[in-house]
């Protein structure tokens, strides 16, 4: 069974921080991919992060460069969102996907994904 728990979610005041963590279990073998795609109510998802599984190469969403930042641990098959200077705009669920395939694109498209953690930034 394919399962991807995220956790760390929470409330926080804007300006504050929160860091994600998406563990990975069941169907790990391939990896190519994780990444971070919150979605608003009201709206579809968007993505925000990802990073390559075996290089680490990383990439953003403009809304979000030099105040998120993802990492993995490949031993854990464990992905980060280290959120800082958070804003009320960034109030959304937060779901980790995974590409089991080579992607061009860390912007997708993902195969597997979790149940979301709730990031509420209140001003």
């Amino acid at each position: 069974q394919v399962q991807r728990v995220e956790s760390g979610g929470g409330l926080v005041q804007a300006g504050g921080s929160l860091r994600l963590s998406c563990t990975a279990s069941g169907r790990t073998l391939y990896n190519y991919g994780m990444a971070w795609f919150p979605q608003a109510p009201g709206k579809g998802r968007e993505f925000v992060a990802g990073i390559r599984w075996s290089a680490g190469g990383t990439y953003y969403a403009d809304s979000v460069k030099g105040r998120f930042a993802i990492s993995r641990d490949n031993a854990k098959n464990t992905v980060y969102l280290q959120m800082d200077r958070l804003k009320p705009e960034d109030t959304a669920a937060y779901s980790c996907a995974t590409a089991a395939r080579i992607i061009a694109t860390l912007r997708g498209p993902y195969d597997y994904w979790g149940q979301g953690t709730q990031v509420t930034v209140s001003s």
